[in-house]
């Protein structure tokens, strides 16, 4: 549910946050105080958890018992409470903002490889057994499995931030946008237009399976993103960086502002320079950090279980076999603190964890979700998730990036008689059984004798993932990780993810360039 207000009311209401309880629906009213209180929020309780949906332990129950009467083997309810608020600021001033609240509980069923699907925004008890009743009808049986008494499971925390999101009113955030603001015009006179979006959200889980495991996690979000448009000689050129993470307000310190605004500044100016390189196939190193978009859309997705039980990616059959030199190892990991794509626990209520895809240049293991795992006989790796309660978990990535390798990046940069250094990428296309991609480079720099020389832009890289995988000659060991806010999509559901990388060369690339 999204509630928009004028930039006029915003600003009159600034001090008192967006949430009134105009916003808030119906069925929350009565649990405001727990709903939006929450200094220590990621102190509370199972019993706050249950008080904070309107559950208990017996009408749970109750629910997944009328789930499993058709003969399903196994159930799950996943309850959610999202909280979100948007700012934005253009031409220098605040002028949008919206919050968004959302509220429900997903229940599953399980028969052998078959899955049954409901989910309702009102959490009562007759609304959820009617959803049970939904997701029941994938079986058909008339053995009927029981749901066991629930026990709490206990996990770490990866992200503790110091104040929730849902005490920060508005008027907390502004100066921060506005002082971003100030800073991309005063560092260039060729700035013309800035936009600027402060992001925060807070999402309430409460997970609960026939198994009898109950578990409940408090997931902040954070995010400031930066676009400017500069303006030479008639030629406008523009670009962007944004922060983002599982962090709270104190994240956006003035270390980080000044970020913000210089880096953007100078992806954006560095443009006018730019040049396109000549066509044709080519080394190409990656530099560290979000160039491990690349390794996450070209191999990471081939190496999610899904596409390897129904055969779909060409990594199916390749568990426990070279597929890279032996300095590579590719990790998916939901344990690295305040990431992005950080879960202290899955949305099928398993413990997330450092899962190795790659060891060694031997492939070790898939991304596993539940179904995944009863396939493969194997343990889930923490890799279930899913958008929100309206969606059915399936594996997906969490942080995804590549260990550091023996190489210096001088060493690689000097290697390279002509080739080209990504810097930056924005959009590309993955088709995940072959694993051939196309990615759009926004920056970089030419190689030209063994140094970084002109800047390029807009230019296509054009490959196949497993062979670029095989083809990485040099790996460095300035591992960074990418910071900014990446959301994942796929099966039409989008998560928040990070990825990331050394600086790595890549023996040959085609590179989408001009003919000379």
């Amino acid at each position: 549910m999204k509630s928009k207000i004028s930039r006029r009311s915003f600003l009159e209401t600034s001090s008192k946050g967006l949430f009134a309880a105009a916003v808030v629906p119906y069925f929350l009213k009565s649990n405001l105080g727990k709903a939006f209180a929450a200094p220590a929020a990621q102190n509370m309780t199972l019993k706050n958890y249950y008080d904070h949906f309107g559950v208990e332990e017996g009408i749970i129950r109750e629910v997944m018992s009328e789930a499993l009467s058709g003969g399903g083997d196994y159930c799950d309810v996943f309850f959610q409470h999202k909280i979100a608020n948007y700012i934005g600021l253009e031409d220098k001033a605040v002028n949008r903002a919206y919050s968004n609240v959302d509220f429900g509980v997903g229940i599953r069923v399980l028969k052998g490889n078959q899955t049954g699907y409901s989910f309702t925004e009102e959490i009562t008890p007759r609304a959820m057994k009617l959803a049970a009743k939904t997701a029941a009808n994938i079986a058909d049986s008339g053995a009927t499995a029981k749901p066991i008494p629930l026990k709490l499971h206990d996990h770490p925390n990866y992200y503790y931030i110091k104040t929730g999101w849902e005490t920060v009113s508005i008027d907390k955030k502004i100066p921060y946008m506005q002082k971003i603001n100030d800073k991309v015009f005063a560092l260039d006179p060729r700035i013309i237009k800035a936009n600027i979006w402060f992001t925060n959200e807070t999402s309430y889980i409460l997970f609960a399976n026939s198994e009898g495991r109950v578990v409940y996690d408090y997931q902040p979000m954070g995010e400031i993103s930066v676009n400017c448009t500069a303006e030479q000689n008639g030629r406008r050129e523009q670009s962007r960086f944004d922060l983002s993470g599982r962090r709270g307000i104190d994240f956006f310190n003035p270390q980080n502002i000044e970020r913000l605004a210089s880096e953007a500044v100078r992806r954006t100016v560095l443009l006018f320079d730019a040049v396109k390189p000549d066509a044709g196939e080519m080394e190409v190193v990656l530099a560290a950090g979000s160039s491990g978009i690349l390794l996450h859309e070209a191999i990471g997705h081939g190496m999610e279980a899904d596409f390897n039980r129904k055969e779909i990616s060409i990594f199916c059959n390749k568990i426990n076999k070279p597929v890279a030199e032996k300095f590579v190892s590719i990790v998916d990991d939901g344990t690295n603190p305040n990431m992005r794509g950080s879960i202290n626990i899955d949305d099928e209520g398993n413990d997330t964890e450092k899962t190795f895809l790659v060891e060694n240049g031997v492939l070790r293991s898939y991304m596993h979700d539940r179904l995944s795992a009863r396939h493969y006989k194997v343990k889930p790796t923490g890799s279930g998730r899913r958008q929100s309660f309206r969606f059915n978990p399936i594996p997906r990535m969490r942080n995804t990036y590549m260990l550091p390798g023996p190489h210096k990046k001088e060493e690689i940069i000097s290697s390279v008689k002509k080739g080209l250094y990504t810097e930056y990428f924005t959009n590309g296309q993955v088709f995940i059984g072959a694993g051939d991609f196309t990615f759009y480079v926004k920056s970089g720099y030419l190689i030209e004798n063994g140094k970084l020389t002109k800047p390029v832009k807009d230019i296509n890289i054009i490959g196949n993932g497993p062979k670029a995988l095989e083809d990485i000659v040099m790996v460095a060991d300035d591992l960074k990780m990418a910071e900014g806010g990446w959301t994942c999509g796929k099966s039409g559901q989008g998560v928040p993810v990070s990825m990331g990388l050394p600086t790595v060369k890549v023996a040959k690339i085609t590179v989408g360039g001009v003919n000379t």
